[in-house]
């Protein structure tokens, strides 16, 4: 979005729009503040945020209400703001502001992270990737459907069954044997997640799949376009 290009921030919240620029704060909550929240479980002066050159800061100035601070458009990533926490930094572009009612949230646009270009000139001996995936491959897109409940929804707690994978990816006729092999295959041989000293769950496996594919980046919003596209030149 053009406007994340700005320097220093912007503040949405429905028609409502705030633009500051570095150095400059605004303050939020029910009232009297420049963001204006009208929802009796939000403190009068629930907290501040602070623009810088490239980030922004968030404050929570309430006594008991956790702020948690999420990336819309990432894989679940975000940010929990104890109250009385002061100055967090805040390091996604796009993030939507939480406080404790489901009714009460707004937008922060931030400026572009400024990157090292990918064609920069590098010495010395090329750096082996970690987690060396094939995109076209098979288990990736197991991986995909695995990861897509919480690339869609932050905050899902959903991880899709064997069975559910089988279906989301009928294309492919993959049983539950082939669908258990990629699962075991990603586990061990690509991702090497840690078996727990006990699993318990039966789950682990596809839980510890979900978690580090998501921290680390490996699986995107980008890759759900791969589960519809592979769909239709399959079928």
């Amino acid at each position: 979005m053009s406007i994340c290009k700005l320097s220093g921030i912007i503040i949405q919240r429905g028609e409502q729009v705030l633009e500051l620029a570095p150095g400059e704060h605004v303050t939020f909550g029910r009232g009297p503040v420049d963001l204006v929240l009208p929802d009796l479980s939000v403190s009068r002066l629930a907290g501040r945020i602070d623009a810088v050159d490239d980030y922004w800061m968030i404050s929570n100035l309430s006594r008991r209400s956790t702020y948690v601070v999420d990336n819309p458009e990432g894989g679940g990533e975000f940010v929990k703001v104890p109250p009385g926490r002061v100055r967090a930094p805040i390091p996604f572009e796009l993030a939507r502001v939480r406080l404790p009612s489901e009714r009460v949230s707004f937008l922060v646009f931030a400026p572009e992270h400024v990157l090292l270009h990918p064609d920069a000139p590098r010495n010395g001996q090329e750096t082996v990737p970690t987690f060396p995936l094939d995109v076209t491959a098979k288990y990736f897109l197991i991986l995909v459907a695995l990861c897509e409940p919480r690339l869609r929804d932050p905050f899902s707690s959903v991880i899709p069954t064997v069975p559910e994978i089988i279906i989301r990816l009928a294309h492919l006729g993959l049983g539950r044997s082939a669908v258990n092999f990629h699962i075991d295959y990603l586990a061990r041989m690509k991702l090497r997640v840690k078996t727990p000293e006990l699993p318990g769950k039966s789950d682990w496996q596809r839980a510890a799949l979900v978690s580090l594919a998501l921290r680390h980046d490996l699986v995107t919003t980008e890759h759900l376009a791969l589960l519809e596209t592979r769909s239709r030149t399959l079928s």
